[in-house]
């Protein structure tokens, strides 16, 4: 497959800038991989789909408030620090993204919150636009955290142009996030209520969790035609244990194992070993799925909607079949569906 296979044409007033009013209930478009069929429904219609003792796959990933803006020692300059992720906690250390890149050197200081309370000092170029801050904080590890989150915002992404509101610090949150490290939401796992969880228990659909923390990585441009040549940025993975075995077990008994969202899935298939189980894992992954792909654990899976050309519709195309995916994805542009992170939501089975 090439990168321009996944073109389509997507109207700017399709990309969603809010979440729906509830969780569950925008729409949910359900493609039937076996035969292409199409129908059009609210997400909270999606159990009807599953029976006692199938399983769903949750990602409990939290995001911390990864996007701060602080200001260059002596000019004073507007500075955007993007949080990836901590590289050492007793010496402070951050991978951080800075825009504009070209102000900042090593050696320079960089000034956060109303007082200039807290400084960082770059102390290595890592990329481009990549630098390692050392936060210069006199305090317990503990007490720097909340300082240093108190002073960031919701990392929403760049399709959501709009300035972030209140509310998205619980919306661009699971309801069942628990553990931080996540600068970008899971999500296909947002349109998750609290009433759906309790009718999910009700009916006695399993669940199970595992955790992989997503990076920027989800929304970087692929630069090359030939789609063997890109390479993912890696992401922490963990799978506990009691997750392998609740997957293991809903295969032995035939039941459907729904992955809730791409990092479920990146996750599943990164951790499945030759016999087709999946075993414990505490590691990374970097694993780029794009058709043709032959999964081996999830038999459904749910996704959001897509952008043109993104690493996300291609492992869905992988999963529901190109052709389908493809002929959905059009039939959503036409029926006015909402893209993106807060838009709307497929779910192939």
């Amino acid at each position: 497959m090439k990168l321009s296979q996944f073109k389509f044409k997507l109207p700017n007033e399709q990309i969603a800038q809010y979440p729906s009013v509830f969780r569950d209930e925008c729409r949910l478009l359900v493609l039937h991989k076996d035969t292409g069929k199409i129908e059009h429904k609210i997400f909270k219609d999606i159990l009807t789909y599953f029976d006692e003792h199938d399983l769903f796959i949750f990602n409990d990933t939290k995001v911390f408030p990864a996007r701060l803006y602080g200001n260059k020692e002596k000019t004073g300059a507007r500075i955007e620090v993007f949080l990836l992720r901590e590289l050492n906690q007793e010496l402070r250390l951050w991978d951080v993204l800075v825009d504009p890149a070209r102000k900042i050197r090593i050696g320079n200081k960089l000034y956060f919150g109303e007082d200039d309370s807290l400084v960082a000092e770059v102390i290595d170029n890592t990329t481009s636009r990549g630098r390692t801050l050392r936060f210069l904080f006199d305090g317990d590890h503990e007490t720097f955290k909340e300082v240093l989150y108190s002073m960031g915002e919701t990392p929403l992404p760049r399709s959501i142009t709009r300035e972030v509101e209140p509310e998205d610090a619980e919306r661009y949150q699971t309801i069942f996030a628990r553990n931080e490290g996540a600068v970008v939401a899971p999500t296909a796992a947002l349109h998750f209520s609290r009433e759906l969880m309790k009718r999910m228990e009700i009916k006695g659909i399993d669940r199970t969790f595992l955790t992989l923390h997503a990076s920027l990585g989800n929304f970087r441009d692929i630069d090359v035609e030939d789609l063997t040549k890109h390479k993912m940025d890696s992401e922490q993975l963990i799978i506990p244990e009691e997750a392998c075995l609740m997957v293991n077990k809903a295969q032995e008994k035939k039941r459907q194992i729904c992955a809730i969202g791409t990092t479920v899935m990146r996750a599943l298939e990164t951790a499945v070993c030759t016999e087709g189980r999946i075993k414990a894992y505490d590691g990374w992954t970097n694993k780029f799925i794009f058709p043709p792909y032959d999964f081996t654990v999830a038999s459904s899976m749910v996704a959001n909607l897509y952008f043109p050309y993104s690493q996300l519709l291609m492992m869905v195309a992988a999963f529901g079949g190109y052709d389908y995916v493809m002929n959905a994805y059009n039939e959503a542009v036409k029926e006015g569906y909402q893209f993106g992170t807060y838009g709307d939501a497929m779910l192939i089975i």
